[in-house]
């Protein structure tokens, strides 16, 4: 996946839910992680800092590899 600002993903279920940073907190992800479009913001490294635009929440920083192009 190119990743840039602006490009529009979702988070993958099974990448996330198996991962380190799961083990390391609540497990119980929101809904919209996976069902809705969020918009890439920032990239640092191998995270993507990404905001979901139709719910009122914080930004998320995820792995690239967690993350998939929501078409």
């Amino acid at each position: 996946m190119p990743v840039k600002k602006g490009t529009m993903v979702r988070a993958i279920r099974e990448k996330l839910e198996n991962s380190v940073e799961a083990k390391a907190s609540d497990t119980r992800f929101p809904s919209y992680l996976f069902e809705s479009k969020g918009e890439i913001v920032d990239v640092k490294g191998d995270y993507a800092l990404v905001k979901f635009g139709k719910v009122p929440t914080p930004n998320i920083w995820l792995k690239l590899e967690q993350l998939e192009e929501f078409k």
